[in-house]
């Protein structure tokens, strides 16, 4: 009986899914605008501006992809390029997470530990980034696939859910500092967060060698520099061409190469405000209400996704920047696998909290991102085989052509979210190590709700006494 309805409740969530965020989105957030008491037309409004952002993202996404895929595929031909992991990209990621048990309940059980977290003062942050619960669903299918578990599945997404919470918690103050107009607002999205305390500590590491630590170029500073050569617009021109000659182009399709990267650089700060303006009402009528129910809680955050700021200049800037270097890296590592391709659009999701802690150095954030891209695509290449199990049950059940493995390749995977420290530290201590490891993930996961409890309690009496 509860294995006929989960997997009715999967075949409904892969009907729902299968719509699209662009579809998705406008209907979760319009039953949630009027649900929190916003009026129908605004919220409708609200969810159709968040709809419309994700149609303007996935095309200069895929812009992004279908012009450089034949450039780099061009690249793997002509230098003989062997890599064996396809790069499937975060879309069937996605579809992976949500055709399977977990991902059919993951959404009302992290809803349910995100009510239960906010009651025990162990979080400030109300996660209504509801598209992205995708990846707490994707780490628990991982877990799921291995070890033929139901509940290690879900304790892994669990567990995943609330180390994201607190770090979203964390980062929320210099988050809201470093971005104009986010007060309120966290991230809780956990291929962004899982970078940041990693950022931290590479950081602090640049701070203490000298020379580096005294470099600090900004987007606006290499704006004023430069002049021309510093604009995000001008960059992704120079980039593309560059690839364009690297793929043995003729010159009309360097230059139009250049031009399309030019495009992504320049469009994607434009597409960025159509999210702000549509999620706008809803987190002020969200923290509002909220505020109400929780009225000893500390000022609650809203957790948003990390796409409201994706537009800022230097993100743009570093992830062009990282693309080719990346590349070129990811042919010539040692025991690495897999090349990004439909991947590469992820890169921009690395930095928004990367950003607040390098406070936009440009040359600090190049670095962090360098660093982390190196140990992302071995992470990346380590869950392959994890990656492909689940992706070839979905596809045998589905038939969902994003799944499908090509021939040529053994094996898939994602840069978003299995190159995520986090993602990979999760799936190990569940799914590897057993007994001990779920031990010192839940022992570890109880220790930081203390800790972020404490900060909570510590701020509201701060407050309370002002």
């Amino acid at each position: 009986m509860i294995e006929s309805f989960s997997l009715a409740l999967e075949s409904a969530f892969s009907y729902i899914i299968g719509l699209g965020a662009p579809v998705m989105m406008p209907i979760l957030f319009t039953i949630l605008g009027i649900c929190i008491g916003i009026k129908p037309g605004k919220a409708v409004k609200s969810g159709l501006l968040v709809g419309v952002g994700f149609i303007g993202l996935s095309i200069i996404t895929a812009l992004l992809t279908s012009a450089l895929g034949p450039a780099l595929n061009k690249m793997v031909e002509i230098y003989d390029l062997q890599l064996k992991v396809f790069d499937m990209g975060w879309p069937a990621a996605a579809s992976i997470a949500y055709n399977t048990s977990v991902g059919a309940f993951v959404i009302p059980v992290c809803l349910g530990v995100n009510l239960l977290m906010l009651i025990t003062k162990t979080t400030k942050t109300v996660n209504i980034d509801l598209w992205n619960y995708w990846h707490f669903a994707f780490i628990g299918a991982l877990a799921y696939y291995t070890t033929d578990s139901i509940f290690w599945g879900f304790f892994a997404a669990v567990i995943c859910y609330i180390i994201t919470l607190i770090v979203a918690d964390w980062m929320a103050p210099r988050f809201q500092k470093f971005y104009e107009n986010m007060e309120g607002i966290s991230v809780p999205q956990p291929f962004t967060t899982g970078f940041a305390p990693i950022a931290l500590v590479l950081n602090k590491a640049l701070d203490l060698i000298p020379g580096i630590n005294k470099i600090n170029i900004d987007a606006e500073g290499l704006k004023k520099k430069f002049g021309l050569l510093g604009e995000p617009l001008f960059l992704g021109v120079i980039v593309g061409a560059g690839i364009g000659i690297l793929a043995q182009y003729e010159l009309p399709k360097v230059l139009m190469l250049g031009v399309q990267m030019g495009a992504v650089m320049e469009l994607i700060p434009r597409i960025t405000s159509l999210f702000i303006e549509g999620l706008k009402p809803i987190a002020e009528a969200t923290k509002e209400m909220i505020g109400k129910k929780f009225k000893k809680s500390a000022g609650l955050y809203i957790g948003m996704s990390p796409a409201l700021v994706l537009g800022h200049p230097a993100t743009l800037v570093v992830s062009l920047l990282l693309i080719p270097v990346v590349l070129l890296l990811s042919v010539v590592l040692p025991g690495n696998e897999f090349l990004p391709l439909a991947s590469l659009a992820g890169i921009f999701y690395y930095f928004p909290l990367i950003l607040p802690i390098t406070k936009g150095n440009v040359f600090k954030t190049f670095l962090i991102g360098l660093i982390i891209l190196i140990g992302g695509v071995y992470l990346v290449t380590n869950l392959a085989p994890y990656f492909t199990l689940a992706a070839q049950d979905v596809y045998a059940r589905t038939q969902d052509a994003a799944v499908r493995i090509p021939d040529g390749f053994s094996e898939a995977a994602a840069l978003d979210f299995a190159s995520s420290p986090l993602a990979w530290g999760i799936y190990h201590l569940t799914a590897s190590i057993k007994i001990i490891g779920p031990i010192v993930l839940g022992l570890g996961t109880l220790a930081l709700m203390i800790w972020n409890r404490m900060r909570i309690v510590k701020q509201s009496k701060q407050e309370s006494n002002i």
